[in-house]
């Protein structure tokens, strides 16, 4: 977020891996909507046919993974019961905007929202196919009632391996929407950075690469309005205090201490509590999350 937001939008971050905006539209704070924004990492959404133009071979009734319809359909079951009651502990209404990364195609979207879990809520999709070797992609969700796209488009992150500058290291796009939410315009960046394989130092010069393009589509949405609204949140692979947020996005925990090139992630403190996204040799990561 910006610093200076605009007097009759305020935002709250709740707990974990959800947000909830407080839409003012009368100076009476007894007069506002809820919406609830959520990101969710789906873990290798897979449908069981075999695609030969990716690497799913694990995903399919035949591969390491054993991948039946059974199992496929569970799993839709699962993730469509957790996506409906995100939030509800302060929120009655299942979450407005959703972004989700390791989706493999429009059809486990499709799949996802038709399940009776979330069918009733009338979710829209925004999806993109990325040239990711995995043939993993991310895309956003939203409640068609509350949310009104008008502009969606995907931002290639283009990267070259160190040790062989000719070599393409194919991975996941940077979707970037803006819309109506409540009728108060937002932007939205859904993110899937580059893994930490191979090492955490090693390969950290390719999430560097995906915040510096973070960085141009925040400042270019700044540049037409200086009060823009903008969300960017994902599966980033990286902590709130490595350099791709502190030197390049310039994150602050503090609202404090925001400038006009700054911007708040407000799970910066969580890490510094001992809370996490994901543990690993009983160390705390955060790398799922929103600023």
């Amino acid at each position: 977020m910006s610093k200076r937001l605009p007097p009759l939008f305020k935002t709250i971050i709740v707990s974990g891996l959800y947000l909830t905006f407080f839409i003012f539209h009368g100076q009476e704070k007894k007069d506002y909507q809820i919406a609830t924004i959520a990101f969710y990492n789906v873990e290798n959404l897979f449908d069981t046919e075999d695609n030969p133009e990716t690497f799913d071979d694990d995903r399919t009734p035949t591969g390491k993974d054993v991948w039946t319809e059974d199992k496929y359909q569970k799993k839709i079951e699962h993730i469509s019961r957790v996506l409906s009651e995100i939030g509800s502990d302060v929120n009655s209404e299942p979450p407005a905007i959703i972004g989700l990364c390791e989706i493999e195609n429009r059809k486990v979207l499709e799949d996802l929202i038709a399940h009776p879990n979330l069918s009733q809520y009338n979710y829209g999709i925004i999806h993109f196919d990325s040239p990711d070797e995995r043939g993993v992609d991310v895309a956003l969700l939203y409640r068609m009632r509350q949310f009104l796209p008008l502009e969606a488009k995907n931002r290639r992150l283009i990267i070259y391996e160190a040790d062989k500058p000719s070599k393409r290291d194919y991975t996941r796009d940077h979707l970037v929407v803006t819309g109506l939410l409540n009728n108060e315009e937002i932007h939205f960046i859904v993110n899937h950075w580059p893994s930490r394989g191979g090492g955490e130092a090693k390969s950290a010069y390719k999430r560097e690469k995906a915040a510096s393009l973070n960085k141009r589509i925040i400042d270019s949405l700044v540049k037409i309005n200086p009060e823009a609204r903008i969300v960017s949140m994902g599966d980033f692979n990286d902590d709130p205090t490595n350099n791709s947020f502190k030197k390049i996005l310039k994150t602050e925990a503090d609202k404090k201490k925001l400038s006009e090139n700054s911007l708040y992630n407000p799970m910066e403190s969580m890490l510094k509590m001992g809370k996490g996204s994901l543990a690993y040799r009983d160390s705390w990561n955060l790398l799922t999350r929103f600023i």
